[in-house]
């Protein structure tokens, strides 16, 4: 099965590189760096703390944690890989000289190997949901441990993953430690072959991200600045096919709420221009952040930028997180809940639904059917002051009651960590 997972691999060598090629065309962003997905150019690193994070969302799921990493270990290297380039922004942004950073390479033996033949991981983390082959059988055959940290994998994917079920199985008994989110999430790795001395529940350390101290003075300021005093709502990460749903939303808002202003936040940074074109032909009048200018009486306010969505929830009356009116899964609930802010989703959660199924258990969150749905409940919240605020408020108990999987993990990690001082 693993000769074929690799022959495989090199079959698609080719169009892996035309598809990176094509979007670097029209992003050179994903021009960065692009030896380092095939395998060359790595920093030589001996002994480092390894985490990988796919995305952006990944990396401030992993913040906490690699902030705690850097106070406990000062003297330990850390390496951070990502993905994706926006990925690289955020550790850049968020840790800038404390971590290093490269892209992961492609998952071909000799990219995995050389990879490795430049860092000597003394421990590697991986963020979440991915399952690599060739690069845990890497770190098996090295003695890395490695633990996969707030792991998760969704009903969706167990299926795909069972196709594989005899390289699954034997990528998962390299050593590898499961600190799975939930029981759900352990009983599905135990499904495809984890070892159960292994694995354990420790929670979502994204429930341990506490929003920047000052985020929310700011906002005020921002929010007067850009927006006067007109009623705000958020609708971030949205994806190609949702931003119409959300501004066919708007645009039936506008009627009963002729003020109301949408910030509107593209999930992808090489659809902004994109996504702008689309407000325009639909006739609605936009500004974008680049523009460094009030909304004044704009429709839309285009978040066209990296790193400010924290800023924009805080800045908003109501949170709409999108990927959720698409079948994308949709992305993190925790965000805006954290600053308060009264949250709706859609019906796709499978990403993180046990997140989605406690929040609306605890009445913390609305999950709508779809866009009629969504356009009544943004204006109930904006007429119902007493109920945005009690949403909000149950919003942030709710994390506040779940917090503690970052010390649990970090309990697992130091025996782990100390044997290398």
């Amino acid at each position: 099965m693993r000769f074929l997972y690799n022959l495989l691999t090199y079959l698609l060598f080719v169009p892996f590189a035309v598809y990176w090629l094509v979007r670097g065309v029209s992003n050179r962003v994903y021009f960065d760096r692009l030896y380092q997905r095939f395998g060359f150019g790595f920093p030589r690193i001996d002994g480092c703390i390894w985490i990988h994070a796919v995305s952006v969302g990944e990396v401030q799921a992993a913040e906490p944690l690699i902030r705690a990493l850097i106070a406990r270990f000062p003297d330990r290297q850390l390496l951070v890989t990502t993905v994706t380039p926006t990925g690289a922004a955020r550790v850049r942004a968020l840790f800038g000289e404390s971590a290093q950073h490269c892209y992961i390479p492609f998952e071909f033996p000799s990219a995995v190997n050389n990879f490795f033949r430049s860092v000597s991981p003394e421990t590697a983390l991986i963020m979440e949901t991915e399952i690599w082959p060739n690069l845990y059988r890497g770190c098996g055959i090295r003695e890395v441990p490695l633990i996969l940290v707030s792991a998760r994998i969704s009903p969706k994917s167990v299926p795909g993953y069972g196709k594989l079920l005899p390289l699954i199985r034997e990528t998962l008994s390299h050593g590898i430690i499961i600190a799975a989110q939930s029981q759900d999430d352990a009983d599905r790795f135990l499904s495809l072959g984890a070892n159960p001395s292994r694995t354990c529940v420790m929670g979502n350390i994204k429930f341990d991200v506490k929003p920047d101290s000052g985020v929310r003075d700011i906002a005020v300021v921002t929010r007067k600045e850009l927006f006067g005093d007109r009623p705000v709502w958020i609708a971030a990460s949205t994806h190609e096919g949702e931003e119409q749903l959300v501004l066919d939303v708007h645009r039936d808002l506008l009627v009963r709420h002729p003020d109301l202003l949408l910030v509107l936040v593209p999930r992808h940074p090489e659809r902004f221009a994109a996504v702008r074109e689309l407000i325009e032909k639909r006739d609605m009048t936009v500004i974008s952040r680049t523009e460094q200018r009030p909304a004044g009486d704009a429709e839309v306010f285009l978040c066209d930028t990296m790193g400010e969505v924290p800023l924009f929830y805080a800045a908003s009356d109501v949170a709409f997180v999108a990927g959720s009116l698409v079948p994308i899964g949709g992305h993190n609930l925790l965000e805006p809940a954290a600053l308060g802010v009264p949250v709706i989703t859609g019906p796709y959660n499978f990403n993180s639904q046990d997140i989605a199924d406690l929040f609306e258990s605890l009445g913390a969150c609305r999950i709508v059917s779809g866009t009629d749905e969504l356009g009544e409940v943004v204006s109930e919240l904006l007429t119902d002051s007493e109920e945005a605020e009690r949403l909000g408020r149950a919003g942030q108990q709710v994390l506040e009651d779940n917090r503690g999987a970052l010390e649990r993990l970090l309990v697992l990690l130091e025996p782990l960590l100390n044997t290398g001082n």
